[in-house]
């Protein structure tokens, strides 16, 4: 038998979405067949508290099922980066423009991709509104 891949499923944290993002991280920790991964959850408290060190000997690859701030705003995945521990998603610069709409909007609106008309306040994230939509 092959050796097992180890999936260090990262899940809780200090966002508002800390339940939400336990039982994501139920659901892919049920979905991994064990004859090829060998899960390991990694709880983040409420205060942003790590259970364990990460390094790179915990395990192979890091499933980040963290919501909101810290988990998809590009946080979590640069730590994840800067340590040198492989992650499954999205990158830094991906997941901070995905969580940020004004950003994730302009993206869009410099590739020539249609957006929506999108009401807000010119402040938002303290940049001007991007050049198309109701403000």
């Amino acid at each position: 038998m092959t050796e097992r891949v180890r999936v260090a499923v990262l899940a809780g944290g200090p966002s508002a979405e800390h339940e939400v993002s336990l039982q994501s991280a139920q659901a892919v920790l049920d979905a991994l067949p064990r004859d090829l991964y060998e899960p390991v959850a990694v709880i983040i408290d409420r205060q942003g508290r790590w259970p364990v060190e990460l390094r790179r000997d915990l395990a192979d690859v890091v499933f980040p099922v963290m919501h909101g701030p810290f988990g998809e705003d590009g946080v979590v995945q640069g730590h994840l980066e800067t340590l040198g521990i492989p992650y499954v998603g999205c990158g830094v610069l991906a997941s901070a423009v995905g969580m940020n709409k004004v950003a994730m909007r302009r993206a869009f609106l410099a590739e020539d991709i249609p957006v929506t008309p999108m009401c807000g306040s010119p402040s938002t994230n303290g940049a001007p509104p991007p050049t198309t939509g109701i403000w």
